[in-house]
């Protein structure tokens, strides 16, 4: 154990008797709404949410401490259908995080029910060993004869150990959640300091804000072929932070969508990411951000590490 798991755990016994701890994959078709529900579990915004699909490319982790538990959340890329290369990267991650996870959660749109890719997601899971819970979301939408009728179709395919019923968007549930979580994990050491919301280093987080802007502006118009990463992070003597962003896409049109006329655009973006980094960091942010054209990124291994995939062959 290291020192800060020592630090943890014994100011955690202290305060609440023995800790409770471990990694909860939240897996599911994608704009099920798993991005939305770990910031809310979480209590803060450690995942981008977007309306386009298969905005989370990567596992993030954010950590939550309900009663005397540490809960770990996994969220990963929603499971679909691959096409290319980054598909393929992205539903390898999402069924990995499940596969190291101590319990699976399965969240799924209720509006959606088990057309398509949640069908091939439960088939998918009877090969999982670890035990799983399922959470139907956006209950506010659907009435509830419909809803016992999805959960009941759900668990005929697979007996999950609990069926939870809850709203991310307005926290309806969650409490439910968080309790069962709580009781449920092994006893164990807290993995994170108590203070620590996500183990996404911050220049990588800052890239994922300004994506999520960007998608957000453009959802129609940009293809999803587009990248940013933090290039340069400079602290400034005045307590303000300089930061340098490169928006990578694949096509001289796309440069000049992400741009817009006379730079407009990308004005927007950026004003809309700086005041949210803004008030994550606590401070003065001066961002700076380019648009730059490379071709066939999505196959670029060093890409992948920067999203922190692995390069599929």
């Amino acid at each position: 154990m290291t020192q800060d798991e020592n630090i943890a755990a014994e100011a955690a016994a202290e305060t609440h008797g023995p800790t409770h701890s471990g990694f909860v994959a939240l897996i599911g078709p994608t704009n099920a709404g798993k991005s939305t529900l770990v910031n809310r579990l979480v209590g803060a915004k450690v995942s981008i949410v977007s309306h386009k699909v298969q905005t989370t490319r990567a596992i993030v982790r954010g950590i939550a401490i309900h009663d005397n538990a540490q809960i770990v959340f996994m969220d990963t890329p929603g499971i679909f259908k691959p096409r290319r290369r980054l598909d393929r990267a992205m539903v390898t991650s999402a069924w990995g995080g499940a596969k190291d996870a101590d319990l699976i959660m399965l969240l799924i749109d209720s509006e959606r029910g088990l057309r398509g890719d949640a069908e091939a997601i439960l088939e998918g899971l009877k090969e999982v060993q670890q035990p799983k819970i399922l959470v139907l979301n956006k209950i506010d939408r659907v009435n509830r004869e419909d809803l016992l009728a999805l959960a009941a179709a759900a668990n005929e395919k697979i007996a999950f150990d609990r069926t939870f019923m809850i709203s991310a968007e307005n926290g309806s549930g969650c409490d439910d959640v968080m309790d069962y979580l709580a009781s449920t994990l092994p006893e164990g050491p807290w993995y994170y300091p108590e203070d620590q919301i996500s183990d996404l280093p911050m220049r990588q987080l800052a890239a994922e804000i300004t994506r999520e802007k960007l998608f957000l502006r453009l959802h129609q118009e940009l293809p999803y072929s587009s990248h940013v990463e933090t290039e340069k992070w400079e602290e400034r003597k005045d307590g303000s932070v300089r930061i340098e962003q490169v928006i990578y896409v694949e096509r001289d049109s796309q440069k000049k969508i992400a741009l817009g006329k006379g730079g407009e655009t990308i004005k927007a973006i950026s004003t809309a990411s700086r005041k949210e980094l803004s008030e994550i960091l606590e401070q003065s942010v001066h961002l700076f951000l380019f648009v730059k054209v490379r071709e066939n990124w999505g196959d670029d291994p060093e890409r992948f590490r920067e999203m922190g995939l692995e390069f599929p062959k």
